[in-house]
């Protein structure tokens, strides 16, 4: 027993023994390492420092079910019910907000926010990053869309750097962007800034029933449908009687009537929807102009953004848009928010934004009045 409390009480002095030995001979390099990790955790913090972390589902019912009737063999009725609405939202957002936005540091964000100012090319924050990270899937009248909206900016007192990738889910638009700008300071309220973007998307403009499309402008929909997607045409009867089968073989139309009318129009977009998924993504190089304008009191706010993309690089690619477009394009996007009080019950507000892409657009917009009864 004497023994092993000896023991005992040694392990103290050799544990300490043993630190002193590791410190001294513990090379300077890993002392250097050490510090930089350290120096790299506090940098890590600050800027995840106030971002908030948020998931949400939110849900509601649908259009009404809908009753058909009908008399071929006597009066029969079917019902069609849709599904309830939904939406599912994850994220992670660090954006400073501006004066005229409200302060939701008490409540909790459930996704459904809109808020004009993100797509922005300044931001309410001087200088260093901001980013936003967000997924939402949704389900709206039956039909289920998945938009995202991912981007990291950094903002500089002469430049401004970003990187984002966007999908709109109901407007049908996705694409990679990165843009690099000088930023030239007006004064405090205006800025002007020029440079360059580039941005990778499938590639819009190519239309792939163009190959099927006839000398007259139309289109020989029943060789597309048996060659590409499957369909066959059955005169084996007798009777002088056409059945259109599915891929699976089963009966879909007796009539060529039916056929045109009911099953060519989603043989064509289901031709469409693939064609399009087979298509490579394509890079585009092109030139930027953009103006930033905040100026904010409690009784009059006004912030305005643009961007306009007047030159694109020509390349070789065979699907560039140069050459659906028939040569140079401008692409162009803003936002305005605007707010003004008469008094302390009256009030009117505009907000919104607008893309225009490769000839295809995308906005949003909220406007109204307010009035305080005090």
């Amino acid at each position: 027993m004497r023994k092993i409390l000896f023991l005992l009480c040694l392990i103290p002095f050799v544990t300490q023994a043993q630190d002193e030995i590791k410190n001294k001979y513990t090379p300077s390099n890993t002392v250097v390492k050490e510090k930089k990790e350290s120096e790299f955790k506090k940098k890590l913090k600050r800027e995840f420092k106030f971002s908030t972390f948020y998931a949400a589902y939110n849900g509601a019912n649908s259009i009404s079910d809908v009753t058909t009737y009908s008399v071929t063999d006597g009066l029969t009725t079917t019902k069609t019910s849709t599904p309830y609405d939904y939406s599912a939202v994850f994220g992670v957002r660090k954006i400073q907000r501006f004066g005229y936005e409200p302060n939701i540091q008490n409540r909790f964000k459930n996704g459904t926010e809109n808020s004009f100012s993100d797509a922005a090319t300044i931001g309410s924050k001087s200088k260093g990053f901001e980013y936003l990270f967000e997924l939402d899937f949704r389900r709206q009248q039956g039909r289920t869309f998945l938009s995202q909206d991912h981007f990291l900016r950094y903002i500089g007192d002469w430049y401004v750097f970003k990187v984002e990738y966007l999908e709109d889910g109901l407007a049908d638009i996705g694409y990679f962007e990165a843009s690099q700008r000088y930023r030239y300071k007006i004064n405090r309220k205006f800025s002007v800034n020029i440079g360059a973007v580039q941005r990778i998307s499938e590639p819009y403009g190519f239309d792939p029933l163009s190959d099927w499309l006839l000398s007259t402008g139309d289109i020989h929909f029943t060789n597309l449908a048996i060659y590409e997607m499957g369909y066959s045409v059955d005169f084996s009867d007798g009777l002088g009687g056409i059945q259109y089968l599915n891929p699976a073989g089963e009966i879909v139309a007796t009539s060529t009537e039916v056929w045109e009318a009911v099953v060519i129009p989603q043989v064509l977009s289901d031709y469409v929807a693939r064609e399009r998924e087979l298509l490579p993504r394509k890079l585009e190089y092109s030139m930027v102009i953009g103006f930033d304008y905040y100026k904010y009191t409690k009784d009059f706010w006004l912030h305005s953004w643009g961007n306009i993309m007047p030159y694109h690089i020509k390349s070789d690619d065979q699907y560039s848009y140069h050459k659906y477009n028939g040569g140079n394009w401008v692409d162009y996007s803003g936002g305005l928010i605007f707010g003004y009080r008469f008094t302390k019950s009256l009030g009117i507000f505009t907000e919104g934004k607008y893309h225009k892409y490769w000839n295809r657009s995308w906005y949003d917009f909220s406007m109204g009045i307010n009035f305080i009864i005090l």
